[in-house]
């Protein structure tokens, strides 16, 4: 089965399981560091005007929430999974494989992916190209063969750029914020090679591996799902660059600031309009086997829906997240209203 028709029909799916029910009436999330701002908000608010209990929210990375979220149905398990992607074919499946058949996939709305550094050092402007020659493990020798990254500066990517050592902090494998810089940045500037680009089309395997794979020799540090830690090294590093969502950047404003990608500025109106280059949608996912026995799961994603919250002038908009416009959300929000209500 295709991956779109695999997910279409899991998330399509409504016919829950039984499940025990939790010792505690409390929703409990894992998932996407960030996303995990933005769930946090909505769960303390809940906390104090819904008269259940405040939602716990943990954050584990994209990839280490899936593994939990799909572990199975009952009390022992978690209720929503926070995603800065969407869910892969291979998670539908090792959900469908533990029980986990009713996914409700919930959109909350868009945020950009970030090339930051410190508010002291000097403004950055690279391309995606840049990104690739610099962060890539191998890259193309002028006759087109594949040779081992030995860039060491930024200069010796591009004469334009500084002459400082390139030395960036991203988040880790499980990252759903680490997949998607992978896809929208990192094999953006690798496909502008043609001989790359033509290794698409006679062997996708190797060509996800030359531009899907980042350097391993110090220039990319992998700072884990922490992105407070990234932000107090660039503060204490001038010259280090970090890779973490548009809403981060904006809650930490004060002391770092964005590089221009492809020379445009990261800002709300980029992205929501497309014009950034690396944003990307965020999602939670819900376990429809437990709107039955969790009561208070189906009032807080009512909540985290609704206009107040992450509409156009919603809350969360002031804390960074981009709102959907507003003919999307008119069908996004019939279309999870029916799934919620079945």
């Amino acid at each position: 089965m295709k991956k779109s028709a695999m997910v279409a029909a899991a998330l399509a799916c409504t016919a829950a399981l039984p499940s025990a029910a939790h010792a505690e009436d409390q929703v409990r999330i894992v998932g996407s560091s960030t996303v995990y701002p933005f769930s946090t908000v909505v769960a303390e608010r809940f906390g104090r005007t819904s008269g259940f209990k405040t939602p716990i929210v943990e954050s584990t990375g994209t990839g280490g929430g899936f593994k939990l979220f799909c572990a199975g149905v009952g009390s022992d398990t978690v209720d929503v999974i926070n995603a800065s992607r969407a869910i892969k074919s291979s998670e539908v499946e090792m959900c469908a494989g533990n029980g986990v058949q009713n996914i409700i996939e919930v959109k909350i709305g868009y945020d950009g992916i970030v090339l930051a550094n410190s508010n002291a050092a000097r403004d950055f402007s690279v391309s995606t190209k840049d990104i690739f020659l610099a962060l890539a493990k191998e890259i193309p020798a002028a006759d087109g063969s594949l040779v081992e990254n030995t860039n060491v500066t930024w200069s010796d990517v591009n004469a334009s750029l500084p002459n400082t050592k390139i030395e960036v902090l991203g988040p880790p494998p499980t990252s759903g914020t680490r997949d998607a810089f992978l896809e929208l940045a990192m094999e953006a500037g690798c496909k502008q090679f043609d001989s790359i680009k033509a290794l698409k089309s006679s062997d996708k395997n190797a060509y996800k591996a030359v531009c899907h794979t980042m350097r391993e020799d110090g220039a990319f540090i992998d700072a884990g799902e922490n992105d407070n830690l990234i932000v107090q090294k660039l503060d204490a590093n001038e010259n280090a660059l970090g890779i973490f969502g548009f809403s981060f950047l904006d809650q930490n404003s004060d002391k770092v600031k964005a590089a221009k990608i492809n020379d445009v500025d990261v800002s709300f109106e980029a992205i929501a309009d497309g014009s950034y280059p690396i944003s990307r949608p965020l999602y939670f996912y819900v376990k429809g086997e437990h709107l039955t026995s969790v009561k208070s799961l189906k009032p807080f994603v009512e909540e985290f829906i609704s206009n107040a919250a992450s509409g156009e002038e919603g809350y969360l908009s002031d804390r960074g997240l981009i709102p959907m416009g507003e003919e999307e959300r008119a069908e996004f929000l019939s279309k999870i209203t029916s799934q919620l209500n079945k």
